[in-house]
């Protein structure tokens, strides 16, 4: 005899069954209390655009990340110059336009060059307004020595397409007679160069159209403009994709915009579906209201939860637009498990002691899986990506809303109709019918005047046809040996598959996937991966700290350090580095640069003459607080976080305190942490889930058998998740997170069930179980894949990723509560006794 954990349960069981009687006593005041909470809490929406918060930067990147510190220290140290703009030296993404113009054949053809020119001329020449002011580029362009920052290929060119026959262009360097060395390895793609490095031919050139950070309003709309004036611009020898610094956000809040009318459409399916699978063709049992009613009180409790938070000021991100499709499935699950519960009470009781009996039996169920999934969700909140944790607090307050509105609103709900039952009323005119058939009836009489029909041996409700299939054929064949070996080799192939996704899975948010379908973003993204992919970030590296630069020995030693960057797989070379610069300044000039007096002496005079290098070094009371050098990284696509793991690791591992940066860093810092935290945050929930069913389920095995099908059913989604080419990012982290409390409320419902059941062996306890619960699980899965399935029809790659993982964890949850559970319960029926 195994011990049973009923302790906690026995109380629960009670008090519920206490609200339950008072609920079915009081009816009217449970209906409207509910509705009055929503009422007053859903004014919380008044302030839902204030509490909008869709900043992708802030959202979906660490809180606490590397990168975000790293930038402070080069804000501080190496602050942005605003007469002497540099674009490798941005401790930000800037504010700037970017066109990419691609050709089939050669884009430095004097034909598309001369297209590449006429844009470029309607760029700088195109006109803004804002209010009465009227202006060009030239007035906010970003400027070096009082000009506007220039495209370093068509100032080679000197803006005459016809000039490229007579200059012979070096990739991925050139050296020009008054710019010096130039890189253009960010400007022209796809190249093809001779044994000098002569560009012979090339299929992308990109233009880059660097604005002031002085005004915002004004750079903004001139931004607009220049997209507005690209979206209406054609070209004959080229192909131009387009993009600027304020479109990726622009474009990731179109996202939110483009599931709004879905919402009507999601409860109208959901309303449909609900009455069809509660409906009876008895005119008195006919659950067609109470269905509904079901659908309005998970409505009830996302605007009421929704709009609690919002009243607190907690932020509403993007990703919280998809939770309300969720909280709809999971409320209308638990309406089914409460409407199968009061089907099975005595019709001759009481309303009050029919309510109680169906408490005492469902609201545990219900009462598992909501602090199972409130739980899942509380837990995920401590995580570093904010729209994880603005996704975790909205749903796992709108579950908690939604037990308390099951139980109260819906639950009076269910006592009025069982009044109307009670009094044998018809379900739509509530006038009193016969209970039986008088003899000559027509069957239009019997079918519209007739009804109140029960089983006169358990005095329940007939059983609905589909809980007559799960007891007498599914349930049977199901604890057959031959069924039960092919669930297994069926359980042995699918964790195989999901296993081997597990290692195929990639890490990190697309960012293209942030904007809608057929935006023009895509284009630009694609151009940019297909065309300007072998060249990665320059790379800032500091030395924080002073350093005695004139000193050999101590040279010698940082070149060291450098030498270790330079020899990691992502790291081409130092591409600008001050100290370089003037040692060979002092070696031209015969300068001594040996003492401390001699190169502080030299290095001012060398500085004034290179007012950019001067960028790079930070001078504090006549020392050198801090210096910088640019690495240029190469073939970093698809190897972010190695290429970031890596430079990382180099500047710990040298004698100086460096610190490396680039403004894309904050983005890669996501890689970094993804994998662990999801990990952590699966692991933790999982252990808090098992704590929960063993102090739930009376038995502790079958409580395991819980948190196996928890274990099971993440790892399966995120299997199946990698061979559908989606990526473990914060989005997908979320789902995850879901499958917790999904795999926990099917396979809790049957375990649950099981080890209650008083039946001898192992096989009967499957089949009672699976008569009582199997058809309500069904019912919640499809609701739940009803609820959801509207999103596959969205244009935003993150509501349509959130229905895919959706649909693998109802599925995947739903085969565990009603195929490999049962098995492996019923294979353990002798321990579970």
């Amino acid at each position: 005899m195994v011990c049973t954990t009923d302790c906690i349960e026995k109380p629960i069981r009670f008090c519920l069954e206490r609200v339950g009687k008072f609920i079915g006593l009081h009816p009217w005041w449970f209906v409207s209390i509910p509705l009055f909470l929503s009422a007053a809490l859903g004014g919380g929406f008044c302030l839902l655009e204030d509490r909008i918060c869709n900043d992708i930067l802030q959202q979906f990147t660490p809180v606490d990340g590397r990168g975000k510190t790293e930038k402070r220290f080069f804000e501080t140290f190496f602050p942005h110059n605003e007469e002497m703009f540099s674009s490798q030296r941005l401790n930000s993404d800037g504010i700037y336009a970017a066109l990419i113009f691609t050709c089939r054949t050669n884009i430095l053809s004097v034909a598309a060059l001369d297209e590449v020119l006429r844009i470029d001329h309607n760029v700088r020449r195109m006109s803004a307004q804002h209010g009465a002011q009227q202006f060009l580029y030239d007035d906010i362009c970003a400027r070096v020595n009082n000009s506007c920052y220039s495209n370093l290929l068509l100032h080679i060119l000197d803006y005459n397409a016809t000039n490229i026959k007579m200059v012979n262009l070096t990739f991925p360097v050139h050296h020009h007679p008054q710019l010096g060395r130039t890189p253009l390895d960010h400007f022209v793609g796809k190249v093809e160069v001779d044994n000098r490095d002569v560009i012979q031919s090339a299929k992308a050139v990109r233009l880059f159209y660097y604005l002031q950070e002085r005004n915002g309003t004004l750079e903004n709309v001139w931004l607009t403009e220049f997209v507005r004036l690209m979206s209406n611009s054609s070209t004959t020898f080229t192909q131009v994709s387009y993009f600027t610094s304020i479109s990726r956000q622009q474009e990731f809040e179109k996202s939110t915009k483009s599931v709004t009318y879905l919402f009507a459409l999601t409860y109208f399916i959901a309303i449909i579906f609900s009455v069809l699978s509660c409906i009876r063709l008895d005119c008195v049992r006919n659950k067609v209201w109470v269905a509904s009613l079901g659908v309005i009180s998970t409505g009830l409790a996302v605007l009421s939860s929704f709009g609690f938070l919002l009243l607190l000021n907690v932020p509403f991100v993007i990703t919280v637009a998809s939770s309300p499709f969720l909280i709809l499935g999971i409320g209308i699950d638990d309406m089914f498990i409460m409407i199968s519960c009061w089907q099975q009470t005595n019709v001759q009781d009481s309303v009050a002691d029919r309510m109680a009996r169906t408490y005492r039996e469902a609201a545990i169920l219900l009462t598992v899986t909501t602090l199972t999934d409130v739980l899942a969700f509380y837990l995920s909140f401590n995580n570093p990506f904010p729209s994880v944790q603005s996704f975790c607090l909205y749903a796992g307050t709108a579950i908690l809303f939604c037990y308390l509105y099951n139980i109260t609103f819906f639950g009076a709900c269910l006592a009025l109709n069982g009044r109307r039952e009670k009094g044998n009323r018809h379900w739509l005119t509530c006038m009193k019918v016969l209970e039986e058939c008088p003899p000559g009836a027509h069957r239009g009489f019997a079918a519209c005047c007739v009804g109140g029909a029960y089983n006169h041996e358990t005095r329940a409700e007939e059983e609905h046809p589909m809980t007559v299939f799960f007891r007498k054929y599914y349930g049977p064949v199901l604890t057959t040996a031959w069924s039960k070996a092919s669930v297994i080799v069926l359980y042995i192939g699918y964790i195989s598959i999901s296993v081997y996704g597990c290692t195929r899975i990639k890490e990190g948010i697309d960012l293209k996937n942030l904007a809608v379908d057929r935006s023009y973003l895509i284009k630009y993204y694609e151009d940019q991966a297909s065309c300007f992919s072998d060249y990665g970030p320059n790379v800032m590296l500091a030395v924080n700290g002073t350093v005695r630069y004139w000193e050999e020995a101590e040279r010698a030693q940082l070149e060291s350090c450098f030498a270790d960057f330079i020899s990691l797989p992502f790291v081409n070379d130092l591409s600008t580095s001050w100290l370089h610069s003037f040692e060979r300044y002092a070696e031209e000039k015969s300068i001594a640069i040996g003492s401390e007096a001699t190169f502080k002496e030299h290095l001012h005079p060398f500085l004034r003459q290179h007012p950019m290098l001067r960028q790079d070094v930070s001078i504090t009371n006549g020392s050198i607080r801090a210096s910088r050098v640019f690495l240029q990284t190469v073939s970093v696509v698809h190897k972010e976080k190695t290429m970031l793991q890596s430079v990382r690791n180099a500047a710990q591992h040298c004698d100086f305190p460096l610190v490396v940066y680039h403004p894309a860093f904050i983005y890669y810092d996501q890689y970094t942490v993804i994998a662990d935290n999801t990990i952590q945050t699966v692991s933790v929930a999982t252990l808090v889930m098992l704590v929960i069913s063993l102090s739930l389920i009376p038995n502790p095995l079958c409580a395991l058998w819980v948190a196996f099908a928890i274990a099971s059913v993440v790892v399966g989604v995120a299997g199946f998740m990698a061979l559908l080419g989606i990526n473990l990012d914060s989005i997908s982290m979320i789902n995850l997170v879901i499958c917790i409390g999904f795999s926990v409320d099917f396979s809790a419902h049957i375990s649950h069930t099981f080890a209650s059941s008083t039946k001898a062996g192992g096989d009967e306890k499957v089949v009672e179980a699976l008569s009582h619960l199997g058809y309500p699980i069904l019912q919640g899965a499809l609701s739940t894949m009803l609820g959801v399935v509207a999103l596959s029809a969205s244009v935003s790659y993150i509501f349509r990723t959130f229905f895919t993982i959706m649909f693998l964890v109802i599925s995947f949850g739903l085969i565990h509560g009603i195929a490999f559970i049962p098995v492996f319960l019923s294979l353990s029926g002798f321990f579970c006794r």
